[in-house]
Protein backbone atom coordinates (compact mmCIF):
# COMPACT_ATOMS: atom_id res chain seq x y z
CA UNK A 1 0.00 0.00 0.00
CA UNK A 2 1.43 3.37 -0.94
CA UNK A 3 2.01 6.20 1.48
CA UNK A 4 -0.60 8.32 -0.28
CA UNK A 5 -3.27 5.64 0.04
CA UNK A 6 -2.40 5.10 3.70
CA UNK A 7 -2.85 8.82 4.38
CA UNK A 8 -6.13 8.80 2.49
CA UNK A 9 -7.57 6.04 4.67
CA UNK A 10 -7.19 8.26 7.72
CA UNK A 11 -8.47 11.34 5.90
CA UNK A 12 -5.07 13.08 5.97
CA UNK A 13 -4.88 15.11 2.80
CA UNK A 14 -1.83 16.80 1.35
CA UNK A 15 -3.23 20.13 2.57
CA UNK A 16 -3.62 18.79 6.14
CA UNK A 17 -0.06 17.47 6.20
CA UNK A 18 1.22 20.79 4.92
CA UNK A 19 -0.67 22.81 7.53
CA UNK A 20 0.35 20.47 10.36
CA UNK A 21 3.98 20.81 9.29
CA UNK A 22 3.68 24.59 9.33
CA UNK A 23 2.00 24.52 12.78
CA UNK A 24 4.61 22.32 14.45
CA UNK A 25 7.64 24.61 14.52
CA UNK A 26 5.83 27.73 15.84
CA UNK A 27 4.25 25.55 18.53
CA UNK A 28 7.62 24.22 19.70
CA UNK A 29 9.04 27.74 19.56
CA UNK A 30 6.13 28.98 21.71
CA UNK A 31 6.54 26.20 24.28
CA UNK A 32 10.22 27.04 24.67
CA UNK A 33 9.72 30.81 24.78
CA UNK A 34 6.73 30.88 27.13
CA UNK A 35 8.16 28.18 29.41
CA UNK A 36 11.27 30.30 29.82
CA UNK A 37 9.22 33.39 30.64
CA UNK A 38 7.01 31.58 33.16
CA UNK A 39 10.08 29.91 34.68
CA UNK A 40 11.81 33.25 35.15
CA UNK A 41 8.74 34.95 36.64
CA UNK A 42 7.49 32.04 38.70
CA UNK A 43 10.65 30.53 40.13
CA UNK A 44 14.05 31.57 38.79
CA UNK A 45 14.27 35.03 40.36
CA UNK A 46 13.14 33.74 43.76
CA UNK A 47 15.59 30.83 43.67
CA UNK A 48 18.48 33.14 42.75
CA UNK A 49 17.56 35.31 45.74
CA UNK A 50 17.46 32.23 47.98
CA UNK A 51 20.92 31.18 46.74
CA UNK A 52 22.37 34.64 47.38
CA UNK A 53 20.64 35.49 50.67
CA UNK A 54 19.69 32.22 52.37
CA UNK A 55 22.60 30.06 51.24
CA UNK A 56 20.49 27.66 49.19
CA UNK A 57 22.82 25.19 47.45
CA UNK A 58 22.92 25.68 43.69
CA UNK A 59 22.34 21.95 43.13
CA UNK A 60 19.12 22.16 45.15
CA UNK A 61 18.01 25.25 43.21
CA UNK A 62 18.56 23.39 39.93
CA UNK A 63 16.63 20.37 41.27
CA UNK A 64 13.71 22.58 42.33
CA UNK A 65 13.62 24.23 38.89
CA UNK A 66 13.62 20.82 37.21
CA UNK A 67 10.76 19.63 39.44
CA UNK A 68 8.72 22.73 38.66
CA UNK A 69 9.33 22.51 34.92
CA UNK A 70 6.25 20.31 34.15
CA UNK A 71 4.01 22.99 35.69
CA UNK A 72 5.63 25.73 33.61
CA UNK A 73 5.35 23.65 30.43
CA UNK A 74 1.63 23.12 31.09
CA UNK A 75 1.13 26.87 31.46
CA UNK A 76 2.93 27.41 28.15
CA UNK A 77 0.71 25.06 26.11
CA UNK A 78 -2.32 27.39 25.67
CA UNK A 79 -0.06 30.40 25.09
CA UNK A 80 1.91 28.49 22.46
CA UNK A 81 -1.24 27.46 20.59
CA UNK A 82 -2.39 31.07 20.47
CA UNK A 83 0.96 32.17 19.08
CA UNK A 84 1.06 29.21 16.67
CA UNK A 85 -2.31 30.06 15.14
CA UNK A 86 -1.42 33.71 14.71
CA UNK A 87 2.02 33.04 13.19
CA UNK A 88 1.07 30.13 10.90
CA UNK A 89 -2.18 31.47 9.49
CA UNK A 90 -0.75 34.99 9.48
CA UNK A 91 2.03 33.70 7.22
CA UNK A 92 -0.55 32.01 4.99
CA UNK A 93 -2.45 35.28 4.76
CA UNK A 94 0.58 37.48 4.02
CA UNK A 95 1.82 35.03 1.35
CA UNK A 96 -1.65 34.97 -0.27
CA UNK A 97 -1.95 31.23 0.42
CA UNK A 98 -5.35 31.81 2.02
CA UNK A 99 -6.57 33.23 -1.30
CA UNK A 100 -5.14 30.22 -3.13
CA UNK A 101 -6.85 27.77 -0.76
CA UNK A 102 -10.18 29.54 -1.05
CA UNK A 103 -9.95 29.70 -4.84
CA UNK A 104 -9.75 25.89 -4.74
CA UNK A 105 -13.02 25.78 -2.80
CA UNK A 106 -11.49 25.28 0.67
CA UNK A 107 -13.54 27.08 3.34
CA UNK A 108 -12.10 28.99 6.27
CA UNK A 109 -13.64 26.40 8.64
CA UNK A 110 -11.80 23.61 6.82
CA UNK A 111 -8.55 25.56 6.89
CA UNK A 112 -8.52 25.96 10.68
CA UNK A 113 -9.52 22.32 11.31
CA UNK A 114 -5.88 21.12 11.59
CA UNK A 115 -5.22 23.80 14.23
CA UNK A 116 -8.26 22.65 16.22
CA UNK A 117 -7.13 19.02 15.99
CA UNK A 118 -3.68 20.00 17.26
CA UNK A 119 -5.33 21.99 20.08
CA UNK A 120 -7.44 18.97 21.05
CA UNK A 121 -4.34 16.74 21.18
CA UNK A 122 -2.55 19.29 23.38
CA UNK A 123 -5.66 19.45 25.60
CA UNK A 124 -5.29 15.72 26.27
CA UNK A 125 -1.57 16.14 26.98
CA UNK A 126 -2.39 18.96 29.40
CA UNK A 127 -4.82 16.69 31.28
CA UNK A 128 -2.11 14.04 31.50
CA UNK A 129 0.46 16.52 32.85
CA UNK A 130 -1.97 18.06 35.35
CA UNK A 131 -3.16 14.75 36.75
CA UNK A 132 0.01 12.65 36.82
CA UNK A 133 3.11 14.84 36.64
CA UNK A 134 2.42 18.34 37.98
CA UNK A 135 0.97 17.43 41.44
CA UNK A 136 3.81 15.03 42.29
CA UNK A 137 6.61 17.23 40.99
CA UNK A 138 5.21 20.39 42.62
CA UNK A 139 4.89 18.69 46.02
CA UNK A 140 8.44 17.35 45.76
CA UNK A 141 9.73 20.79 44.78
CA UNK A 142 8.05 22.40 47.81
CA UNK A 143 9.35 19.70 50.17
CA UNK A 144 12.88 19.86 48.75
CA UNK A 145 13.06 23.64 49.03
CA UNK A 146 11.60 23.69 52.55
CA UNK A 147 14.05 21.08 53.85
CA UNK A 148 17.01 22.77 52.21
CA UNK A 149 16.14 26.07 53.88
CA UNK A 150 15.50 24.26 57.19
CA UNK A 151 11.98 25.62 57.34
CA UNK A 152 10.29 22.35 58.34
CA UNK A 153 7.02 23.18 60.04
CA UNK A 154 5.14 21.05 62.57
CA UNK A 155 2.57 18.80 60.97
CA UNK A 156 0.07 19.02 63.82
CA UNK A 157 -1.38 21.49 66.28
CA UNK A 158 -0.19 21.38 69.87
CA UNK A 159 -2.81 23.54 71.57
CA UNK A 160 -6.59 24.06 71.47
CA UNK A 161 -7.53 21.38 68.97
CA UNK A 162 -11.13 21.73 67.83
CA UNK A 163 -12.59 19.33 65.29
CA UNK A 164 -16.29 19.26 64.35
CA UNK A 165 -17.83 16.30 62.53
CA UNK A 166 -20.90 16.67 60.34
CA UNK A 167 -23.28 14.47 58.43
CA UNK A 168 -25.96 15.09 55.82
CA UNK A 169 -29.57 14.47 56.90
CA UNK A 170 -32.79 14.89 54.98
CA UNK A 171 -35.53 17.02 56.53
CA UNK A 172 -38.77 17.96 54.81
CA UNK A 173 -37.33 16.78 51.50
CA UNK A 174 -34.21 18.95 51.83
CA UNK A 175 -30.67 17.84 52.62
CA UNK A 176 -29.05 19.65 55.53
CA UNK A 177 -25.63 19.47 57.16
CA UNK A 178 -25.82 18.96 60.93
CA UNK A 179 -23.21 18.62 63.66
CA UNK A 180 -22.92 15.08 65.06
CA UNK A 181 -19.78 15.37 67.19
CA UNK A 182 -17.51 18.13 68.51
CA UNK A 183 -14.03 17.19 69.69
CA UNK A 184 -11.82 19.46 71.83
CA UNK A 185 -8.39 18.89 73.39
CA UNK A 186 -6.27 21.42 75.26
CA UNK A 187 -2.84 19.91 74.51
CA UNK A 188 -1.21 17.35 72.22
CA UNK A 189 2.45 16.33 72.47
CA UNK A 190 2.48 13.96 69.51
CA UNK A 191 1.46 10.98 71.62
CA UNK A 192 -1.06 11.97 74.31
CA UNK A 193 -3.94 14.41 74.23
CA UNK A 194 -4.97 16.10 77.48
CA UNK A 195 -7.95 18.12 78.66
CA UNK A 196 -10.50 16.48 76.40
CA UNK A 197 -14.18 17.29 75.94
CA UNK A 198 -16.41 15.52 73.41
CA UNK A 199 -20.00 16.51 72.67
CA UNK A 200 -21.94 13.67 71.06
CA UNK A 201 -24.96 14.46 68.87
CA UNK A 202 -24.90 11.26 66.82
CA UNK A 203 -28.64 11.04 67.32
CA UNK A 204 -29.08 14.41 65.61
CA UNK A 205 -32.88 14.35 65.79
CA UNK A 206 -32.68 14.01 69.60
CA UNK A 207 -30.07 16.70 70.18
CA UNK A 208 -27.13 16.31 72.55
CA UNK A 209 -26.97 12.74 73.84
CA UNK A 210 -23.77 12.68 75.93
CA UNK A 211 -20.76 14.69 77.07
CA UNK A 212 -17.38 13.11 77.74
CA UNK A 213 -14.69 14.81 79.82
CA UNK A 214 -11.32 13.11 80.26
CA UNK A 215 -7.95 14.05 81.67
CA UNK A 216 -6.05 12.36 78.83
CA UNK A 217 -6.39 9.98 75.90
CA UNK A 218 -4.01 7.78 73.89
CA UNK A 219 -4.65 6.32 70.44
CA UNK A 220 -4.31 2.55 70.05
CA UNK A 221 -3.35 2.22 66.38
CA UNK A 222 -3.55 -1.59 66.44
CA UNK A 223 -7.20 -1.59 67.50
CA UNK A 224 -8.12 1.83 66.03
CA UNK A 225 -9.58 2.87 69.39
CA UNK A 226 -9.04 5.61 71.96
CA UNK A 227 -8.00 4.85 75.53
CA UNK A 228 -9.47 7.65 77.68
CA UNK A 229 -8.21 8.03 81.25
CA UNK A 230 -9.73 9.60 84.38
CA UNK A 231 -12.93 10.98 83.00
CA UNK A 232 -16.67 11.34 83.30
CA UNK A 233 -19.49 10.59 80.86
CA UNK A 234 -22.68 12.61 81.21
CA UNK A 235 -25.65 10.94 79.54
CA UNK A 236 -28.28 13.50 78.46
CA UNK A 237 -32.01 12.77 78.38
CA UNK A 238 -34.24 14.07 75.56
CA UNK A 239 -35.51 16.82 77.90
CA UNK A 240 -31.86 18.03 78.29
CA UNK A 241 -31.59 16.76 81.90
CA UNK A 242 -28.80 14.46 83.11
CA UNK A 243 -30.00 10.88 82.76
CA UNK A 244 -26.89 9.31 84.23
CA UNK A 245 -23.30 10.16 85.21
CA UNK A 246 -20.54 7.59 84.83
CA UNK A 247 -16.97 8.07 86.03
CA UNK A 248 -14.11 5.90 84.81
CA UNK A 249 -10.38 5.38 85.11
CA UNK A 250 -10.04 3.86 81.63
CA UNK A 251 -12.57 3.82 78.84
CA UNK A 252 -12.00 2.43 75.33
CA UNK A 253 -14.00 4.24 72.66
CA UNK A 254 -14.05 4.11 68.88
CA UNK A 255 -13.91 7.48 67.15
CA UNK A 256 -13.55 7.90 63.37
CA UNK A 257 -10.24 9.80 63.45
CA UNK A 258 -6.75 9.36 64.87
CA UNK A 259 -5.12 12.15 66.92
CA UNK A 260 -2.92 13.20 64.00
CA UNK A 261 -5.99 13.54 61.78
CA UNK A 262 -7.72 15.61 64.45
CA UNK A 263 -4.67 17.81 65.06
CA UNK A 264 -3.46 18.04 61.48
CA UNK A 265 -2.51 21.51 60.32
CA UNK A 266 -4.38 22.59 57.20
CA UNK A 267 -1.29 23.04 55.01
CA UNK A 268 -2.70 21.39 51.91
CA UNK A 269 -2.52 23.36 48.69
CA UNK A 270 -5.22 22.37 46.16
CA UNK A 271 -3.04 23.77 43.37
CA UNK A 272 -0.58 20.93 44.09
CA UNK A 273 -3.22 18.20 43.87
CA UNK A 274 -4.81 16.28 41.03
CA UNK A 275 -8.53 16.73 40.41
CA UNK A 276 -9.28 13.47 42.24
CA UNK A 277 -7.19 14.50 45.26
CA UNK A 278 -8.85 17.92 45.27
CA UNK A 279 -12.30 16.34 45.32
CA UNK A 280 -11.33 14.11 48.24
CA UNK A 281 -9.97 17.18 50.04
CA UNK A 282 -13.24 19.01 49.35
CA UNK A 283 -15.17 16.15 50.99
CA UNK A 284 -12.96 16.48 54.07
CA UNK A 285 -13.33 20.24 54.52
CA UNK A 286 -17.08 20.09 53.89
CA UNK A 287 -17.27 18.32 57.26
CA UNK A 288 -15.77 21.38 58.94
CA UNK A 289 -18.46 23.74 57.69
CA UNK A 290 -15.83 26.34 56.69
CA UNK A 291 -17.82 27.92 53.87
CA UNK A 292 -15.00 30.17 52.68
CA UNK A 293 -12.55 27.29 52.35
CA UNK A 294 -15.16 25.05 50.71
CA UNK A 295 -15.88 27.64 48.02
CA UNK A 296 -12.17 28.26 47.45
CA UNK A 297 -11.47 24.56 46.83
CA UNK A 298 -14.62 24.12 44.72
CA UNK A 299 -13.57 27.01 42.46
CA UNK A 300 -10.05 25.57 42.21
CA UNK A 301 -11.45 22.18 41.10
CA UNK A 302 -13.56 23.75 38.36
CA UNK A 303 -10.58 25.81 37.25
CA UNK A 304 -8.47 22.64 37.04
CA UNK A 305 -11.14 20.95 34.92
CA UNK A 306 -11.53 23.97 32.65
CA UNK A 307 -7.86 24.85 32.17
CA UNK A 308 -6.92 22.16 29.59
CA UNK A 309 -9.74 23.35 27.32
CA UNK A 310 -8.08 26.77 27.15
CA UNK A 311 -5.87 25.10 24.54
CA UNK A 312 -8.86 24.76 22.21
CA UNK A 313 -10.01 28.31 22.97
CA UNK A 314 -6.62 29.84 22.24
CA UNK A 315 -6.10 27.61 19.20
CA UNK A 316 -9.40 28.86 17.75
CA UNK A 317 -8.74 32.53 18.52
CA UNK A 318 -5.16 32.44 17.27
CA UNK A 319 -6.15 30.79 13.99
CA UNK A 320 -9.04 33.21 13.45
CA UNK A 321 -6.85 36.24 14.11
CA UNK A 322 -4.02 34.94 11.96
CA UNK A 323 -6.25 34.20 8.99
CA UNK A 324 -7.38 37.82 8.71
CA UNK A 325 -5.40 39.88 6.15
CA UNK A 326 -2.43 41.45 7.96
CA UNK A 327 1.28 42.10 7.77
CA UNK A 328 2.73 41.16 11.13
CA UNK A 329 5.91 39.37 12.11
CA UNK A 330 6.84 37.10 14.98
CA UNK A 331 7.45 39.98 17.37
CA UNK A 332 3.99 41.47 16.79
CA UNK A 333 2.29 38.09 17.10
CA UNK A 334 4.22 37.38 20.29
CA UNK A 335 3.23 40.75 21.79
CA UNK A 336 -0.47 40.34 20.90
CA UNK A 337 -0.38 36.82 22.37
CA UNK A 338 1.01 38.12 25.67
CA UNK A 339 -1.73 40.78 25.87
CA UNK A 340 -4.50 38.27 25.16
CA UNK A 341 -3.08 35.81 27.69
CA UNK A 342 -2.98 38.58 30.28
CA UNK A 343 -6.63 39.37 29.52
CA UNK A 344 -7.63 35.73 29.90
CA UNK A 345 -5.89 35.31 33.26
CA UNK A 346 -7.41 38.60 34.43
CA UNK A 347 -10.87 37.19 33.62
CA UNK A 348 -9.98 33.96 35.39
CA UNK A 349 -8.94 35.89 38.51
CA UNK A 350 -12.07 38.09 38.50
CA UNK A 351 -14.51 35.21 37.97
CA UNK A 352 -12.66 33.13 40.59
CA UNK A 353 -13.11 35.95 43.11
CA UNK A 354 -16.82 36.20 42.21
CA UNK A 355 -17.17 32.45 42.74
CA UNK A 356 -15.53 32.60 46.17
CA UNK A 357 -17.83 35.50 47.07
CA UNK A 358 -20.85 33.30 46.07
CA UNK A 359 -21.92 35.83 43.44
CA UNK A 360 -21.65 33.10 40.79
CA UNK A 361 -21.39 29.33 41.12
CA UNK A 362 -17.99 27.58 41.25
CA UNK A 363 -18.80 26.01 37.87
CA UNK A 364 -19.27 29.38 36.21
CA UNK A 365 -16.23 30.77 38.02
CA UNK A 366 -14.07 28.09 36.41
CA UNK A 367 -15.67 27.86 32.98
CA UNK A 368 -16.90 31.38 32.08
CA UNK A 369 -13.49 32.52 30.72
CA UNK A 370 -13.57 29.53 28.35
CA UNK A 371 -17.15 30.22 27.27
CA UNK A 372 -16.33 33.87 26.59
CA UNK A 373 -13.18 32.87 24.70
CA UNK A 374 -15.12 30.37 22.55
CA UNK A 375 -17.72 33.03 21.74
CA UNK A 376 -15.02 35.50 20.70
CA UNK A 377 -13.20 32.84 18.66
CA UNK A 378 -16.41 31.75 16.92
CA UNK A 379 -17.25 35.35 16.06
CA UNK A 380 -13.75 35.96 14.65
CA UNK A 381 -13.96 32.82 12.49
CA UNK A 382 -17.40 33.85 11.21
CA UNK A 383 -16.07 37.29 10.32
CA UNK A 384 -13.05 35.80 8.55
CA UNK A 385 -15.29 33.45 6.57
CA UNK A 386 -17.35 36.29 5.11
Amino acid sequence: MSKTNFAGIFGISVMDRYIFTQLLMPFLFGVGAFSSIVLAIGSLFDLVRQVAEAGLPITVAIEVMALKMPQFVVYSFPMSLLLTGMMTYGKFSSDSEIIAFRSCGVSIYRLILPALILSTIVTGITFFFNELLVPTSSQRATTTLTRALKQDKPTFKKDNIVQPEYKIVERDGKKEQVLVRLFYAEKFDGKTMTGLTILDRSQADKGLSQILNAQSAIWDSDKNTWDFSNGTIYLIAPDASYRNIVTFKHQMLQLPQSPFELAALDNKNPDEMSVGESMDYLDQIQMTGDRKKILSVAVTIQRKLAFPFVCIVFGLIGSAMGIRPQRSGKATSFGVSVLMIFGYYLMMFIFGALGQAEIISPFLAGWLPNFIGLAIGGWLVAQAAK
